[in-house]
């Protein structure tokens, strides 16, 4: 705790993005996890209105930021890129990571190069899938926002989509899905996300009771072991910081597929990272002092 002396952390919650609420949620459990540490913390909710911002977090007199907002401005590297300006330490990663895998595409692109599968994108012909059914989502949204299964021509079309460019049209993967917390370069247990709905969508996230958690997942250990050595090298290709998840699927064959990266994962009661923390023994107080301490290492003063 000697980091964190005569420090004070600044706790960044609720924003401007359509995750603003889970944000919220995020933030004030942060904010009184660190809080029951004794420490000097401050809960600072952003406005919608970004222009403020900066005078917000000025006037907290912070010494280090502790960033829990989710979406656009928080997880795409804008608020890294205020707080360097201001100088001042923050969690997670920085500018150009959080902006790369924010861009899902882009971060296909940058995975695959290096080996690791990702989900193949779906042939379109006259703006249509060849194929049926697939997943479409936005290319830069968080928390499964305008996630859709389309099962075939029909809700393709009720779907409406204007510009195609701003959106993922990929194969569907069968298999387990998991989401592996990557804590300082380390792998925590894969988290099985199994959703009652059937699709792990927005509603199944955030929905108490809406979705069942096996931690560690229902694997063999060899799979397990492989989604956690895929799980760190996607966060050092990516050069991820701090606490990133990885979420995956686990096929019968083959190797796992990587299908996106959070840098700035929930911390609410559902959230999958506390979760894996807390199945090695990590309280979530804990957990959180963690995160900050990172922050205010040698590792982290040059942000990418």
């Amino acid at each position: 705790m000697s980091k964190l002396n005569n420090k004070r952390i600044a706790v960044l919650m609720g924003g401007a993005s359509a995750e603003r609420e889970i944000s919220l949620r995020s933030g004030q459990a942060v904010f009184e996890a660190l809080s029951s540490q004794s420490l000097d913390v401050v809960a600072v909710d952003l406005s919608e209105d970004s222009q403020t911002w900066f005078s917000q977090i000025e006037q907290a007199k912070a010494d280090v930021v502790f960033i829990a907002l989710h979406g656009t401005y928080g997880e795409d590297g804008c608020i890294q890129g205020l707080l360097d300006i201001m100088q001042l330490p923050y969690t997670g990663s920085g500018v150009a990571s959080s902006s790369l895998c924010m861009d899902k595409k882009l971060t296909k692109c940058v995975l695959d190069d290096v080996g690791i599968r990702v989900p193949e994108d779906v042939v379109l012909k006259g703006d249509k899938p060849l194929t049926y059914p697939v997943f479409v989502k936005p290319v830069s949204e968080g928390s499964s926002v305008g996630l859709h299964y389309i099962e075939n021509a029909a809700a393709w079309d009720a779907l409406k989509l204007e510009n195609l460019n701003g959106w993922l049209v990929e194969q569907c993967v069968q298999g387990v899905e998991v989401a592996v917390s990557v804590v300082n370069g380390k792998a925590l247990p894969p988290v099985e996300v199994a959703p009652k709905s059937g699709m792990y969508d927005f509603a199944s996230k955030y929905t108490t009771g809406a979705t069942d958690y096996y931690c560690p997942a229902r694997l063999t250990a060899s799979q397990l072991e492989q989604c956690k050595i895929i799980s760190e090298k996607t966060a050092r290709v990516t050069q991820c910081l701090g606490a990133p998840r990885v979420d995956l699927i686990v096929p019968d064959i083959g190797a796992p597929v990587v299908l996106e990266i959070n840098t700035i994962p929930g911390m609410t009661a559902t959230s999958l990272l506390p979760k894996a923390a807390a199945e090695v023994g990590i309280s979530f107080s804990t957990l959180c002092v963690m995160i900050v301490e990172a922050a205010l290492s040698a590792e982290q003063e040059e942000k990418v």
